[in-house]
């Protein structure tokens, strides 16, 4: 069911860049269709050439998007489906349609209807349903971190950044003062640490003695 209003219609459209062969314009023609059934009028196309587990940084139309829609140039987005308009996991996505609620934008999903805030009888619902979801993804990511480690530290894995022992930080310093224009990668290698390390430990070497631990 949609309302009557004639609403001003922000089309998205995206094909990751790994879904070799697909064109967004199989997905233009239908969500182009269905606004000339339902008598809206599409005022702006967003086309991305994307992988849509990126976020708006990666994304430039989508990025594009949002900064229209705070600035309420159409009332509704229209997609093919909500993993052609991210794949960033339910709390991310649930996050981003928030933020067009919250500009007063709509949103309307062509292949699953119940996915749509277009029909103000449901808008409320069904942002507080994704809210919860996306709050138990949260929990859920938590619980299997929480579980992975302990399961590592049962089998006594070493947690954490591995110790740094006073006789390479001893070499690293020696190494840069030696040559100067030694490169970090060079002297980590020497040293048998992580590139990052050296960086840390180097810059303490120019203001002076430091106690023997990292």
């Amino acid at each position: 069911m949609h309302t009557m209003t004639k609403q001003r219609v922000a089309i998205y459209a995206r094909v990751s860049t790994d879904d070799k062969g697909q064109d967004p314009e199989n997905q233009l023609a239908q969500l182009r269709e269905w606004c000339m059934r339902s008598g809206n009028e599409i005022v702006a196309e967003y086309v991305e050439h994307e992988s849509g587990r990126k976020g708006t940084k990666s994304r430039h139309a989508f990025r594009q998007l949002f900064e229209d829609a705070n600035q309420r140039k159409f009332d509704l987005v229209l997609f093919w489906s909500l993993d052609r308009f991210s794949r960033e996991g339910m709390r991310q996505t649930a996050a981003h349609l928030q933020r067009l609620d919250a500009a007063g934008v709509a949103f309307h999903s062509y292949t699953e209807e119940m996915l749509s805030t277009d029909n103000e009888l449901v808008r409320d619902i069904l942002i507080a349903v994704m809210a919860s979801l996306a709050k138990q993804e949260v929990i859920k990511i938590s619980e299997r971190t929480r579980a992975g480690l302990e399961r590592a530290k049962a089998k006594g894995k070493q947690l954490g950044r591995p110790s740094v022992t006073p006789a390479q930080i001893a070499l690293m310093r020696r190494l840069k003062k030696e040559n100067p224009r030694t490169s970090v990668r060079e002297i980590a290698r020497q040293a048998k640490v992580s590139p990052h390390t050296p960086c840390r430990s180097l810059v303490l070497v120019q203001i002076g003695p430091v106690a023997e631990t990292v």
